[in-house]
């Protein structure tokens, strides 16, 4: 089993928390949502019961469509999104200091 993220491990080990934490994570590359889900291990059906949220609020946009997948990433433009990187670059300091 796979070491959780301290941004999981603060926030707890669920479906929205495990995708944020993804999209964060490679905040750098869009992807459609069937990798978003894979690779977040959350179910495709699950991903689509938030993902509207997430679009609606500005945390994530569709960067571009290749094929028939819609390509998205997290909207590193909005300021809450800017705070919660900095939350976890923070998050990933602060275990740093503390094992050093």
């Amino acid at each position: 089993m796979e070491k959780e993220t301290i941004f999981i491990e603060v926030f707890g080990n669920n479906p929205v928390i495990r995708v944020l934490d993804f999209l964060i994570t490679f905040q750098l590359f869009d992807y459609p949502l069937t990798e978003i889900a894979k690779n977040s291990r959350v179910s495709y059906s699950t991903l689509q019961t938030f993902w509207d949220n997430l679009e609606r609020n500005n945390i994530v946009v569709k960067t571009r469509r290749v094929g028939k997948s819609d390509m998205y990433k997290l909207n590193t433009k909005n300021p809450a999104v800017q705070q919660l990187i900095k939350l976890d670059w923070n998050l990933i300091k602060g275990v740093e200091e503390v094992y050093a």
